[in-house]
Order: structure tokens, then C-alpha cells, then sequence
């Protein structure tokens, strides 16, 4: 038995699904997902959960204990996830067709905020992996890998507010699509607590997706926050231009030069540094990852 078997035992089978009269939710997706379940568990929550593992690491063998738990599911609630993801019946639509019980459907979106970190970009190029330290890209160190113009290394205000207006687009649009819930609103109120990451979302942004999970279900109860912070393993640097440029007043260490990586700190130059011997010896991804984020690039230039 292995540890990941243990961790997701519900899942596996190896523990018997919590029995009780409220109805069984599971979300699927990626870390967000997990999240929003941990904050709508609970003796005092008005559902039962499970924990599914994420979607990227779910395989064939994992399917007949898939569609074993989502037998009894009553509420499904899921990411947009393409149909045949990594050549499996994952999709969202696949998911829900697979569920015999034809659960109540919530969509809730990916979050991507780069607001407060309008430098950073997600590159993830086949056969290359994830640059070395943190798994994330700066445009500015793409710029530099790419021989391209560098970029300033503290953005206009103007700047800036292009990024954030960006991500409102970007999210309204996919919220829109895919028919999800509503977050865009979470976020701006959220202010300089909206995010850790580009993909790591507060627990108040989290929180507030919750509660309109239970309301969208037709579900009447409160969710349990918990008393640690979700999503912790990796902390942005934050520049007090960009919180100035967006109007934020920020309290004091909401600004900081250094990552926090698993509670340690982490210097950005060392970040920038390594990430450059890496993209010398990944020759394209720096390119392709301009490409696919040319209109942030482009602001963050002007």
C-alpha cells in the first residue's frame, strides 16, 4: 500500500465513504479543488466530502474507483476540464456523464490572478518540465533568456493596471464559457490577500467561491475556514509599486523582495539566476512562452 493509496483512502476504497444523511460533494481539478473540498468539510458543513486526487494525476487504473465514488456522489463539483484530458475520460461533461446518479453540476473556475505578480507567468513545455526552484516564470527572465529587450524591472502603474485588467478579462471570459461561478469580484475585493501566486488564491477568495458553491447546490450552511492558510507552499515576492499602482492599502510585510518557498525564504535573484541556466538548456521554451504571453509582455514593456 502505498502512501499516495493511504492519503486518498476514501477514494481507493481502502476506508468506507462517511455515511450520513447529507449529501456526498467531491470536487474535481486541480490544488484550487482541493481547497474549496477542505472548506466545505466538516461535522457542522451541510455536505460529506471526499478527496479525489488531482486530475493530472489520475490514471486508467484509476477509473473504476472513480466511477465507484461517483455512484454515490450527489453533488459534482468541477473545473472546466477538457474532454479526453491526457487521452482519459476526464472532462468535466465526461466526469458528470459517468456519475449514474446525475448529481446537482456546480462549475467553479480556474483561477489565474497576476495582479499583484504581473511579472509572473505559468510555462510548462513538454519535455522540459518546470523551471528549477519555484514553478512558475518571470517575463522579465524570458525577456533576457529569449535576447529580447529587457523589461523594466519595476513596472509603470500603468503597467500594472494593464496586468490586473488583463486577468479580469481573461477570467470573465473563461467564467463566461464555461458557464462557472462568478470570482472576478472575490478577487478585486480581496485586494493585496487575493493571491499568493499567479494560481494560488487567499483563503477569503476561497472562501467567498465556497459559499456560492453551497448556494449554487441549493445548499443552506456556512463553510469552515480553517485556521491556517490554504495553498502555502509558495509565496510570490510582492513589490509596493505594483500594491501603490492598484490602490492597496497594504499592511506592513505585505511587500517583500524574497520568495517564501515551504516557509523559507528565497532570494529572487537566485530564482532569476537558475532559471536562466535553465532556459539555456531548454532552447525554445522561453520563446514559446513569450508567444503564449505576448499582451502581458507587451504592457509590462510600454
Amino acid at each position: 500500500m502505498t502512501g499516495r493509496r493511504q492519503h486518498y483512502a476514501h477514494f481507493y476504497g481502502l476506508l468506507p465513504v462517511p455515511q450520513d444523511d447529507r449529501p456526498l460533494l467531491v470536487v474535481h481539478g486541480n490544488c484550487q479543488a482541493e481547497s474549496l473540498r477542505l472548506l466545505l468539510d466538516g461535522d457542522a458543513a451541510p455536505v460529506r466530502t471526499v478527496r479525489l486526487p488531482p486530475v493530472h494525476e489520475l490514471t486508467a487504473e484509476d477509473l473504476p474507483h472513480l466511477d465507484r465514488l461517483l455512484a454515490s456522489v450527489d453533488v459534482l463539483v468541477s473545473q472546466p476540464v477538457r474532454d479526453g484530458y491526457r487521452a482519459l475520460p476526464l472532462g468535466t461533461a465526461e466526469v458528470l456523464a459517468r456519475a449514474t446518479r446525475r448529481p446537482r453540476s456546480v462549475v467553479v473556475p480556474i483561477i489565474r490572478w497576476a495582479a499583484l505578480h504581473p511579472f509572473q507567468v505559468i510555462v510548462r513545455s513538454p519535455g522540459a518540465g518546470e523551471p528549477p526552484l519555484v514553478p512558475y516564470s518571470d517575463l522579465r527572465t524570458l525577456t533576457l533568456a529569449a535576447g529580447r529587450p529587457a523589461l523594466p524591472d519595476v513596472p509603470s502603474a500603468a503597467a500594472v493596471r494593464a496586468v490586473r485588467d488583463l486577468s479580469v478579462r481573461e477570467l470573465q471570459s473563461r467564467q463566461e464559457r464555461h458557464g462557472s461561478l462568478p470570482v472576478v469580484d472575490l478577487l478585486q475585493a480581496a485586494g493585496a490577500a487575493a493571491a499568493h501566486t499567479v494560481n494560488h488564491p487567499g483563503n477569503g477568495v476561497l472562501a467567498g467561491l465556497a459559499r456560492r458553491v453551497l448556494v449554487a447546490a441549493g445548499l443552506h450552511g456556512d463553510v469552515a475556514v480553517p485556521g491556517r492558510t490554504l495553498l502555502d507552499s509558495v509565496h510570490t515576492p510582492v513589490l509596493p509599486q505594483v500594491l501603490a499602482a492598484l490602490d492597496l492599502d497594504a499592511g506592513p510585510g505585505t511587500a517583500r523582495e524574497d520568495w517564501l518557498v515551504s516557509g523559507s525564504r528565497l532570494a529572487d535573484a537566485e530564482v532569476r539566476a537558475a532559471q536562466l541556466r535553465w532556459y539555456a538548456d531548454h532552447p525554445g521554451v522561453a520563446e514559446a512562452g513569450l508567444a503564449r504571453h505576448a499582451e502581458a509582455a507587451a504592457a509590462l514593456a510600454a
